[in-house]
C-alpha cells in the first residue's frame, strides 16, 4: 500500500522521518522537498481520488467539452 502524506509543520518532519525509518515494515520511496513538485504530487493525488470517487458513483466529473469551455 502506498500512502502520500503532507506534513504541515516543518519542524516536526525530522522526528517523524526518524520514527518511520525505525519501522522495518515501512519503505521510504521518495522524499519531495521541492514545493512545485510537492504541489504537483498533491494535485495528482487529488485527481486520482476524484476518479476513484467517480467510479464509485460518488462524484460527478465535468465533460471534456465543459473543461475546454472554461479555458
Amino acid at each position: 500500500m502506498t500512502i502520500i502524506l503532507d506534513i504541515k509543520e516543518n519542524s516536526q518532519v525530522p522526528a517523524f522521518m526518524e520514527h518511520l525509518k525505525g519501522l522495518d515494515y515501512v519503505n521510504i520511496l521518495k522524499e519531495v522537498k521541492d514545493e512545485d513538485r510537492s504541489q504537483f504530487i498533491k494535485d495528482l493525488a487529488e485527481a486520482f481520488n476524484d476518479v476513484k470517487l467517480y467510479e464509485k458513483g460518488q462524484k460527478k466529473l465535468k465533460s471534456a467539452k465543459a473543461l475546454l469551455d472554461e479555458l
